[in-house]
């Protein structure tokens, strides 16, 4: 049963709000405000809408919501005891909490849920509710590091395997201007085996340079390698085949910030692959190719990148498309 609470409900209320809030993982950084929450209860009993369900004569689960501007309802608090739950309280709240806010004009309903909250979220999709705003968060102190310039230049080049440049080519001028670019490119070779392909725009974005990469792979079809330096640190390749990615290497993998263990791994060479399709010596990449923690584990940045580039048999990589 589904039914409004009055003033005399205020300790039933506030004894199922402590227990909402006992669930919500704590923040470090947020102040703690529960004795300002639990004295609004008051005034929310008083001039909100305040709903309680019952089972067998017992309170189980309670609903806040208010009214935020003349078409808006938030539904502040939803909350069902763990013994109670999947017996259809939660719904049965919304849906009386729903024709009492269209009742007093409201015409849709909104609420906060934590992105790590995956069940409340699966639930609250169910009943067709969508995210219109995110709330994002970081530590100050990453932010600022995040924030700070980076202390060298980012560069890089794509090597397509193939002797046909005018192949190449083609598929260069298609691909480019479906990416917005149509100027400041240079196509060479082939040396090695390999097409070189140099953008003034893609060769210092990373994410533009993979997307190049894998479109002309998928375009010509052929084995594409985008290959690089990103913020005069760290090395990074991404070797692609008709178009769908098969390694990606990132000399530092947590150089951007904390990755989980398996990320970490992914981001490792893998020379079996790497020789398959580059004909390069499986052995002298496992070697040449490796991971770690800190700078001072590898060589500098370009001396790294001209020992894969050379293993692999590219000629131009990593030089900016001017200076090829």
């Amino acid at each position: 049963m589904i039914r409004p609470a009055p003033p005399d409900d205020l300790p039933l209320v506030r004894e199922l709000w402590v227990a909402f809030e006992d669930e919500v993982p704590d923040e470090p950084w947020r102040e703690d405000d529960r004795e300002q929450d639990l004295a609004a209860l008051e005034q929310a009993v008083r001039n909100e809408i305040v709903l309680l369900a019952e089972e067998d004569g017992e309170a189980v689960g309670l609903a806040t919501a208010s009214l935020r501007g003349p078409r808006a309802g938030f539904l502040d608090v939803l909350y069902v005891r763990p013994p109670a739950r999947l017996r259809g309280h939660g719904a049965a709240l919304v849906r009386e909490m729903s024709a009492r806010l269209r009742e007093a004009g409201a015409e849709m309903l909104e609420l906060e849920v934590l992105a790590s909250n995956d069940s409340a979220r699966a639930i609250y999709e169910r009943w067709g509710m969508r995210p219109v705003e995110l709330t994002l968060a970081a530590p100050l102190e990453e932010l600022a590091r995040r924030l700070e310039p980076p202390a060298g230049p980012t560069f890089g080049s794509i090597h397509v395997q193939t002797d046909d440049l005018g192949e190449v080519e083609r598929a260069v001028q298609k691909v480019l201007p479906r990416m917005g670019r149509s100027a400041g490119t240079s196509v060479t070779g082939p040396r090695n085996g390999w097409v070189a392909v140099h953008d003034d725009l893609c060769d210092r974005d990373p994410a533009q340079l993979q997307r190049l990469a894998k479109e002309l792979s998928y375009a010509l079809p052929a084995v594409t390698l985008a290959i690089g330096i990103e913020e005069g640190a760290v090395v990074r390749y991404n070797l692609y085949d008709r178009g769908g990615a098969v390694d990606e290497y990132l000399s530092m993998p947590e150089h951007y910030g904390p990755l989980p263990p398996g990320d970490v791994v992914a981001l490792g060479s893998n020379p079996t692959v790497v020789a398959r399709l580059t004909g390069a010596d499986a052995r002298r990449i496992r070697e040449i190719a490796r991971t770690a923690a800190s700078p001072t584990e590898l060589p500098p940045p370009q001396e790294l990148l001209e020992q894969i580039a050379e293993v692999m048999g590219l000629a131009e990589a990593g030089h900016g498309w001017e200076e090829s």
